[in-house]
């Protein structure tokens, strides 16, 4: 694992703990010294517990004055708020793992230039938005990648959308 990615995960990691059982977050002295983390990048951040999603926030576009303070953000958001699931608790943190995906700026394209495992994508009709990373397990089609953007932003089949596409840094442990 290399230093970024450590102080990386470390950020996302102490922002949880520190969130749950103290109700209080401040960014690693760490990340101040890493210039990547003093950034503005728009980041997710998910959670696992036995190799199942826990918790999975993020921003398209950056929030936050610096990537560290998006991580936290994201973090903390990913750990309590995420609505298809109860709040992180103090006891699961031991058995929790963190994945950090930073995103490229998304540039707007067509459904010939998605790839999937490359690539993820941003749906967009009038209001509705919908977001999925590239490269999980299971979405192995642009359609199949579409059809879930879409859904999660409730874009019915007629309804015209636009396309975005971006790539990601993925971190994890």
């Amino acid at each position: 694992m290399t230093d970024l990615n450590k102080a990386i995960i470390s950020i996302a990691k102490e922002a949880v703990e520190n969130y749950i059982k103290k109700k209080a977050c401040n960014i690693s002295d760490k990340a101040k010294s890493i210039s990547y983390l003093q950034e503005k990048k728009a980041c997710f951040v998910c959670l696992k517990k036995d190799g199942l999603l826990r918790g999975c926030i993020g921003t398209i576009t950056p929030d936050k004055p610096t990537l560290a303070e998006e991580i936290e953000r994201n973090a903390i958001s990913a750990a309590t708020c995420d609505y298809r699931f109860q709040p992180v608790t103090e006891e699961e943190l031991e058995s929790i793992d963190y994945s950090v995906d930073v995103l490229s700026i998304p540039e707007k394209t067509d459904i010939a230039s998605l790839d999937p495992k490359e690539y993820g994508v941003l749906v967009e009709s009038s209001w509705k938005t919908g977001v999925l990373l590239p490269d999980l397990e299971g979405v192995d089609t642009v359609e199949e990648q579409l059809g879930i953007a879409k859904q999660k932003a409730g874009i019915c089949e007629t309804e015209e959308f636009e396309i975005y596409r971006f790539k990601v840094e993925r971190f994890n442990e």
